[in-house]
């Protein structure tokens, strides 16, 4: 709901704008810790599993009560035992989707080069024809 960019991340302004829509507005210092603390890859962006994982530390008390993470834990109310595997599979089918798309866009553009390929060789045989019959008129 909140990916403005529709990429499957959360970048630091989808964040600040999710924090301002749930009434808990955020500093710009405070929105780079609140993605420190879970960004497991160090993308600068949250993933889906990185959302998660902070709903995961907010149920084992691993946040700290004034910081902006439990305040978009608390204020989110996901229950991650449910909305986890329904947004794991949405998650990994656009994965699997993307993937495919990217694939057939692949064969695409393979099929382009073979066609180019064939063409030039065409193109070089009906030269080489032609310089053939050339010939055989400057005798």
């Amino acid at each position: 709901r909140y990916d403005a960019g529709k990429d499957g991340f959360i970048d630091l302004m989808e964040l600040k704008l999710m924090m301002e829509k749930l009434g808990a507005p955020q500093t710009h210092l405070g929105l780079k810790n609140m993605i420190k603390e879970v960004d497991e890859d160090l993308d600068s962006k949250l993933s889906f599993r990185e959302f998660l994982l902070i709903f995961r530390k907010a149920a084992a008390g691993e946040l700290q009560e004034d910081s902006g993470l439990h305040a978009l834990a608390r204020l989110s109310e996901i229950d991650v035992s449910t909305e986890g595997v329904k947004g794991a599979k949405s998650f990994f089918e656009a994965k699997v989707q993307a993937i495919h798309d990217a694939s057939r866009f692949e064969e695409e553009i393979k099929a382009e080069q073979e066609e180019k390929k064939k063409q030039a060789e065409e193109l070089k045989q009906r030269k080489a024809a032609f310089k053939e019959l050339q010939s055989t008129f400057k005798q």
